[in-house]
């Protein structure tokens, strides 16, 4: 079947090729034929390559609307929503809600990318402020959410969190209802929506980070139970190839702190925000790349890609959030322009090709 009748199909993918990602929906609910054909791995093989992918940061952002918000206090309820940013282009945009939660995203929920699908799992639900095991994925494809299989286990919170970015999202550490400090990991196979158990840890890890590097998922930083609050400088990494946890690094940050904003590089190196610079770790050294721009006094998010780093945040809490984009190469910043909209608290973030 012709995609459009009367005209060779080069030339109908050529124009499909060229579609905004929030246009897709419309054109999969178009006619079968179209729906087919951007769903096929080759579509956006082909999209990539004449370069119309477009790299989005996609944020768990506050909504700052008095009238929906929960409960009494002015500082402490608001309502998250998932916020898009193109960096090139400068646009903004909102994905549609999450069916099922009223009052927005669970607080600090994790929010990562695979393929073309978004998703959102963990966090405290709004009001009752209970530990969440929910798991929803966005198609941006279709524009539609669905709900995936649960977290199994006890209830996590704070957990580090990393995806491969094709089909499978890993989990390791957090802490239990009881603030007890996790080792299990579990990985999270987003096509066939089940999740396998991976060995434990060799540390107990609460509010560590993940991020996932040439087959290998690392866990960064986090503390033990004995601990709480204080933050070590260690890391391990789990091989999804041997099937096992390596052994740990003891000193892979230069100072023991919250390893929020620590990012995955192109290559094998590691970017996050250190005072006032952003600095890289290359082998087993930091160095600086550049200044944070003062406006970034208290940094919330940061997000790589393709030799860019943002960097979300704000010059003190509580003001409005502003973005830049830091050419990793150049060490120079551009300012994002922020609508108001767009300016409220951030919780997390993640990069996806569309």
């Amino acid at each position: 079947m012709d995609l459009v009748p009367n005209l060779p199909l080069d030339v109908v993918r050529e124009c499909l090729i060229r579609v905004s990602y929030n246009q897709l929906p419309k054109i999969a609910s178009t006619c079968k034929a179209w729906k087919t054909e951007i769903e096929l791995p080759a579509f956006f093989l082909l999209r990539r390559a004449a370069g119309y992918a477009q790299k989005l940061v996609v944020i768990a952002q506050a909504r700052d609307d008095p009238e929906r918000r929960i409960g009494v206090s002015k500082s402490c309820h608001s309502v998250y929503r998932l916020s898009v940013l193109d960096p090139c282009s400068g646009n903004w945009d909102e994905l549609p809600p999450v069916p099922g939660l009223p009052h927005g995203l669970p607080y600090f929920c994790q929010i990562r990318a695979v393929g073309s699908e978004l998703v959102v799992m963990g966090g405290l639900e709004p009001g009752t402020w209970e530990v969440s095991r929910s798991v929803h994925v966005f198609n941006f494809l279709s524009g539609c959410w669905r709900r995936g299989v649960d977290i199994p286990g006890v209830r996590r919170l704070l957990f580090g969190c990393a995806s491969d970015h094709h089909r499978v999202v890993y989990v390791a550490g957090g802490h239990d209802s009881d603030k007890n400090a996790l080792r299990s990991a579990m990985a999270y196979d987003v096509e066939k929506d089940n999740w396998t158990q991976l060995p434990d840890m060799r540390r107990e890890r609460d509010e560590c980070k993940g991020i996932f590097q040439r087959g290998k998922f690392h866990i960064i930083g986090g503390y033990c139970t004995a601990m709480q609050g204080h933050f070590e400088r260690s890391a391990e990494e789990f091989d999804v190839m041997t099937w096992r946890w390596n052994s740990v690094e003891e000193e892979f940050l230069e100072a023991g702190t919250c390893p929020r904003t620590c990012s995955a590089g192109d290559e094998m190196d590691v970017y996050m925000c250190c005072g006032a610079d952003v600095v890289t770790r290359k082998g087993a050294m930091w160095k600086m790349v550049a200044k944070l721009p003062s406006e970034l006094g208290n940094t919330a998010c940061v997000v790589t890609w393709r030799g860019k780093l943002l960097a979300i945040g704000s010059s003190k809490l509580g003001e409005p959030h502003r973005a830049y984009v830091l050419d990793l190469e150049k060490a120079e910043w551009t300012e994002m322009q922020t609508p108001e909209k767009f300016s409220g608290h951030v919780q997390s973030g993640c990069y996806i090709e569309i």
